[in-house]
């Protein structure tokens, strides 16, 4: 399967051609979910042949999971934006609310991409990127042994599960509201583990995600 993140290619026509499939995925997920778009109809607005498109990816789901690398890396930086001493649980990252408005205003693209709870290519991406992501950070903060393992999973499962709900409309809430609601569970999932012993808050009465 080709890999997620090409940006590195050597090549620049294999970087163009791979950013053509992706847009053209995009274009297409706007229109119908993603298990109704076909490898024609990709290629076809793409102006890329069958056999060009099995160069470079071995199914949709690979050239789907690769579209989705850039929301997934806004995303991920998006839950890490400040420096110095994290916010409070009542002050998300401004990077967060945007990263929302980009979502919503794409909203049948990654309907398509992200499944009801969290599945999807883009969920399940976006659950392992963010789950290394916090567990590299958490790393970095807390002795082994500490309860990072769980917390990184927990945050994972719930930012993607929210986000998920969110596209497909079970949650209400513009993206400045489900931003703070979110980010308040974050703050909470620190705290909880940091009640039950799983490691000492180093700024503020929290550490989240970093």
């Amino acid at each position: 399967m080709a890999p997620a993140v090409t940006a590195g290619s050597g090549d620049p026509r294999t970087a163009r051609t791979r950013g053509r499939l992706r847009e053209a995925l995009l274009a297409a997920c706007e229109e119908q979910p993603l298990d109704r778009v076909s490898v024609s109809e990709t290629v076809r607005r793409a102006g890329v042949g069958r056999a060009t498109f099995y160069l470079h990816y071995d199914d949709l789901r690979a050239l789907a999971v690769d579209a989705c690398a850039e929301i997934v890396r806004q995303a991920v930086d998006a839950l890490h934006a400040w420096d110095g001493a994290p916010p409070g649980p009542d002050a998300p990252p401004a990077e967060l609310t945007g990263l929302l408005g980009a979502v919503r205003d794409r909203a049948e693209v990654y309907r398509s991409l992200l499944g009801t709870g969290g599945g999807g290519p883009l969920g399940a991406l976006l659950h392992e990127e963010l789950r290394a992501r916090s567990l590299a950070e958490l790393g970095r903060r807390r002795p082994a042994g500490t309860g990072a393992d769980v917390i990184a999973s927990a945050v994972a499962g719930l930012f993607a599960g929210v986000l998920a709900d969110w596209v497909h409309e079970r949650i209400d809430a513009t993206p400045a509201q489900l931003a703070g609601k979110v980010w308040r569970m974050l703050v909470a999932v620190h705290a909880t583990a940091a009640s039950h012993g799983q490691g000492t808050p180093t700024a503020g009465p929290f550490t989240p995600l970093r």
